[in-house]
Protein backbone atom coordinates (compact mmCIF):
# COMPACT_ATOMS: atom_id res chain seq x y z
CA UNK A 1 0.00 0.00 0.00
CA UNK A 2 1.49 3.29 -0.98
CA UNK A 3 2.02 6.16 1.61
CA UNK A 4 -0.98 8.10 0.38
CA UNK A 5 -3.10 5.36 0.83
CA UNK A 6 -1.42 4.20 3.79
CA UNK A 7 -2.53 7.74 5.69
CA UNK A 8 -6.19 7.63 4.37
CA UNK A 9 -6.45 4.05 5.93
CA UNK A 10 -5.20 5.31 9.53
CA UNK A 11 -7.32 8.16 9.44
CA UNK A 12 -10.55 6.19 8.02
CA UNK A 13 -9.94 3.32 11.09
CA UNK A 14 -9.88 6.50 13.73
CA UNK A 15 -12.81 7.98 12.46
CA UNK A 16 -15.01 4.60 11.99
CA UNK A 17 -13.63 3.53 15.41
CA UNK A 18 -15.48 6.43 17.59
CA UNK A 19 -13.35 5.41 20.53
CA UNK A 20 -9.87 5.57 21.07
CA UNK A 21 -8.00 2.98 18.81
CA UNK A 22 -4.55 1.26 19.86
CA UNK A 23 -1.56 2.01 17.60
CA UNK A 24 -1.07 -2.02 17.57
CA UNK A 25 -4.25 -2.62 15.87
CA UNK A 26 -3.79 0.12 13.75
CA UNK A 27 -0.38 -1.20 12.03
CA UNK A 28 -1.76 -4.30 12.41
CA UNK A 29 -5.17 -3.44 10.10
CA UNK A 30 -3.43 -2.39 7.50
CA UNK A 31 0.04 -4.43 7.73
CA UNK A 32 2.26 -1.71 8.80
CA UNK A 33 4.91 -1.36 11.63
CA UNK A 34 3.78 0.41 14.91
CA UNK A 35 6.48 2.63 14.54
CA UNK A 36 5.07 3.76 11.21
CA UNK A 37 1.42 3.54 12.17
CA UNK A 38 2.34 6.04 15.10
CA UNK A 39 4.58 8.14 12.46
CA UNK A 40 1.21 8.29 10.25
CA UNK A 41 -1.10 9.07 13.24
CA UNK A 42 1.30 11.77 14.64
CA UNK A 43 1.10 12.73 10.80
CA UNK A 44 -2.68 13.11 10.71
CA UNK A 45 -3.05 15.02 14.14
CA UNK A 46 -0.74 17.76 12.93
CA UNK A 47 -2.48 17.94 9.67
CA UNK A 48 -5.84 18.28 11.75
CA UNK A 49 -4.26 20.87 13.91
CA UNK A 50 -2.95 22.63 11.15
CA UNK A 51 -6.35 22.46 9.41
CA UNK A 52 -8.21 24.62 12.51
CA UNK A 53 -11.52 22.74 11.79
CA UNK A 54 -14.13 21.73 14.36
CA UNK A 55 -12.45 18.05 14.62
CA UNK A 56 -8.89 16.88 16.07
CA UNK A 57 -7.24 13.89 16.75
CA UNK A 58 -5.65 13.49 20.24
CA UNK A 59 -3.06 11.19 21.36
CA UNK A 60 -4.20 9.33 24.48
CA UNK A 61 -1.55 6.93 25.85
CA UNK A 62 -0.97 4.39 23.43
CA UNK A 63 -4.24 4.95 21.31
CA UNK A 64 -5.67 8.15 19.18
CA UNK A 65 -9.10 9.40 18.63
CA UNK A 66 -10.91 11.78 16.51
CA UNK A 67 -13.18 14.11 18.37
CA UNK A 68 -14.55 17.71 17.99
CA UNK A 69 -12.59 20.77 19.44
CA UNK A 70 -13.90 21.72 22.87
CA UNK A 71 -14.99 25.25 21.55
CA UNK A 72 -18.11 23.73 20.13
CA UNK A 73 -18.97 21.68 22.75
CA UNK A 74 -22.19 23.08 23.90
CA UNK A 75 -23.79 23.06 20.07
CA UNK A 76 -22.07 19.38 19.92
CA UNK A 77 -24.51 18.67 23.61
CA UNK A 78 -27.41 20.76 21.52
CA UNK A 79 -27.68 18.48 18.54
CA UNK A 80 -26.67 15.31 20.10
CA UNK A 81 -29.22 16.47 23.31
CA UNK A 82 -26.66 15.62 26.20
CA UNK A 83 -27.05 16.16 29.21
CA UNK A 84 -24.08 18.53 30.67
CA UNK A 85 -21.85 16.63 32.87
CA UNK A 86 -22.26 17.58 36.77
CA UNK A 87 -18.69 18.89 37.98
CA UNK A 88 -17.11 16.48 40.43
CA UNK A 89 -17.39 16.94 44.38
CA UNK A 90 -14.59 17.83 46.35
CA UNK A 91 -14.91 14.34 47.18
CA UNK A 92 -14.67 13.01 44.24
CA UNK A 93 -11.61 15.51 43.04
CA UNK A 94 -9.63 14.34 46.11
CA UNK A 95 -10.68 10.62 45.38
CA UNK A 96 -9.38 10.55 41.39
CA UNK A 97 -5.95 12.61 42.69
CA UNK A 98 -5.04 9.99 44.93
CA UNK A 99 -5.83 7.24 41.99
CA UNK A 100 -4.47 9.10 39.65
CA UNK A 101 -0.69 10.06 41.09
CA UNK A 102 -0.86 6.39 42.83
CA UNK A 103 -2.44 3.88 40.64
CA UNK A 104 -2.96 0.78 40.45
CA UNK A 105 -4.57 1.56 44.42
CA UNK A 106 -7.12 -0.44 46.30
CA UNK A 107 -9.73 1.78 48.23
CA UNK A 108 -8.53 1.06 51.45
CA UNK A 109 -5.31 2.97 50.13
CA UNK A 110 -7.70 5.99 49.16
CA UNK A 111 -9.39 5.34 52.30
CA UNK A 112 -6.21 5.79 54.95
CA UNK A 113 -5.32 8.92 52.77
CA UNK A 114 -8.33 10.30 52.78
CA UNK A 115 -9.49 9.18 56.44
CA UNK A 116 -12.47 8.37 55.34
CA UNK A 117 -14.89 5.97 53.44
CA UNK A 118 -15.22 6.47 49.95
CA UNK A 119 -17.13 3.25 48.49
CA UNK A 120 -19.79 5.69 47.38
CA UNK A 121 -17.38 8.32 45.42
CA UNK A 122 -15.29 5.07 44.28
CA UNK A 123 -18.68 3.74 42.71
CA UNK A 124 -19.35 6.94 41.31
CA UNK A 125 -16.22 8.06 39.58
CA UNK A 126 -16.52 4.10 37.89
CA UNK A 127 -19.94 5.11 36.90
CA UNK A 128 -18.73 8.71 34.69
CA UNK A 129 -15.99 5.94 33.29
CA UNK A 130 -12.93 8.33 35.17
CA UNK A 131 -11.66 4.74 37.05
CA UNK A 132 -12.28 1.17 36.23
CA UNK A 133 -11.03 -1.73 38.24
CA UNK A 134 -7.29 -2.86 37.06
CA UNK A 135 -7.54 -6.51 38.76
CA UNK A 136 -6.96 -7.42 42.18
CA UNK A 137 -3.80 -8.07 44.94
CA UNK A 138 -2.58 -11.11 45.37
CA UNK A 139 -3.22 -11.10 49.11
CA UNK A 140 -5.76 -11.92 51.75
CA UNK A 141 -9.09 -11.06 50.41
CA UNK A 142 -7.70 -10.48 46.91
CA UNK A 143 -8.56 -6.68 47.64
CA UNK A 144 -9.57 -4.98 43.25
CA UNK A 145 -6.92 -1.98 42.70
CA UNK A 146 -8.25 1.12 40.43
CA UNK A 147 -6.31 3.14 38.25
CA UNK A 148 -7.18 5.93 35.39
CA UNK A 149 -9.22 5.38 32.26
CA UNK A 150 -8.51 6.70 28.85
CA UNK A 151 -11.91 8.65 29.26
CA UNK A 152 -10.03 10.60 32.23
CA UNK A 153 -7.02 11.55 29.76
CA UNK A 154 -10.20 12.57 27.63
CA UNK A 155 -11.84 15.07 30.30
CA UNK A 156 -8.60 16.57 31.68
CA UNK A 157 -7.10 16.84 27.87
CA UNK A 158 -3.29 15.37 28.77
CA UNK A 159 -2.14 12.46 26.76
CA UNK A 160 -0.40 10.47 29.50
CA UNK A 161 -0.52 10.55 33.34
CA UNK A 162 3.28 11.83 32.54
CA UNK A 163 1.27 15.12 31.99
CA UNK A 164 0.12 15.59 35.35
CA UNK A 165 1.16 18.33 37.13
CA UNK A 166 3.51 18.15 39.87
CA UNK A 167 2.37 17.34 43.39
CA UNK A 168 3.09 20.18 45.65
CA UNK A 169 5.54 20.03 48.14
CA UNK A 170 4.00 19.00 51.98
CA UNK A 171 4.87 22.22 53.43
CA UNK A 172 4.34 20.58 56.53
CA UNK A 173 6.98 17.85 56.37
CA UNK A 174 9.71 20.19 54.57
CA UNK A 175 8.62 22.48 58.13
CA UNK A 176 9.29 19.22 60.37
CA UNK A 177 12.62 17.88 58.73
CA UNK A 178 14.07 21.54 58.47
CA UNK A 179 13.91 21.31 61.99
CA UNK A 180 14.91 18.05 62.57
CA UNK A 181 18.49 18.32 60.85
CA UNK A 182 19.12 21.80 62.69
CA UNK A 183 18.49 20.53 66.11
CA UNK A 184 21.22 19.60 68.29
CA UNK A 185 20.58 17.42 71.04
Amino acid sequence: MQEEKQKQAVEAIIFACGTPVETDRIAQAIEISKSRAYELCCEIMKEYSERNGGVRIVRLGESWQMCTVEEFADAVRTVLDLRRNTPLSQAASEVLAVIAYNQPVTKAFVEQVRGVDCSGVVASLISRELIEEKGRLELPGRPLVYGTTEHFLRCFNISSLDELPPLPEDSEQTETSEKDSGEEL
